[in-house]
C-alpha cells in the first residue's frame, strides 16, 4: 500500500471541533480519522449504487410476546438467500437479540429490514450498513 500525502484547507473552529471528536473516540491520528470517513463515503457509494454489499440487521425484541419468534423465523426462512448468519442473545429473562447477517444488492437487504420491522412487538430495530470488502482498499 503507498502512503499519499494530500492538503486540505478548512475552517480553523472546524479542525477544533473534528480534534476533539477523534481525541474522545481515540483514534490515535487526524489521517486515520479522515481515512475512515472516506471509507464510510464509500461504503454509503455502494448502496446507493446498488452494489453488491453486507449489512447486520439488529432486533430486540420480548420473546414472551406471541409468536413473535415464530413470526421472526419465518421470514427469516423466507429470506435465507440472503441471509448468511443469525445469532440469538439473551438480554435477561425477558428480552433477548438477534442479529442478522446479511449479503446482497441494497434492495434485497432494505426489503428484509421492511419485512422484520413489520413483526409486531419489536422493540427496536436497526440496519447497520457495511460493505463486502472487495471495492476498498
Amino acid at each position: 500500500m503507498s502512503i499519499v500525502r494530500f492538503s486540505v484547507s478548512l475552517d480553523k473552529a472546524l479542525v477544533d471541533e473534528f480534534d476533539q471528536k477523534i481525541q474522545r473516540e481515540q483514534c490515535p491520528t487526524r489521517s486515520k480519522a479522515v481515512g475512515d470517513l472516506i471509507r464510510d463515503s464509500l461504503v454509503q457509494t455502494e448502496w446507493q449504487a446498488g452494489k453488491e454489499v453486507v449489512g447486520a440487521i439488529v432486533l430486540v425484541y420480548d420473546h414472551h410476546k406471541s409468536d413473535i419468534v415464530q413470526r421472526l423465523t419465518k421470514v427469516q426462512h423466507d429470506c435465507h438467500d440472503a441471509i448468511i448468519s443469525t445469532q440469538h442473545i439473551h438480554l435477561d429473562h425477558d428480552n433477548c437479540m438477534e442479529i442478522v447477517a446479511v449479503r446482497g444488492k441494497p434492495p434485497g437487504i432494505e426489503s428484509i429490514l421492511k419485512r422484520l420491522k413489520a413483526v409486531k412487538g419489536l422493540k427496536h430495530v436497526s440496519l447497520a450498513s457495511g460493505t463486502t470488502g472487495v471495492r476498498l482498499p
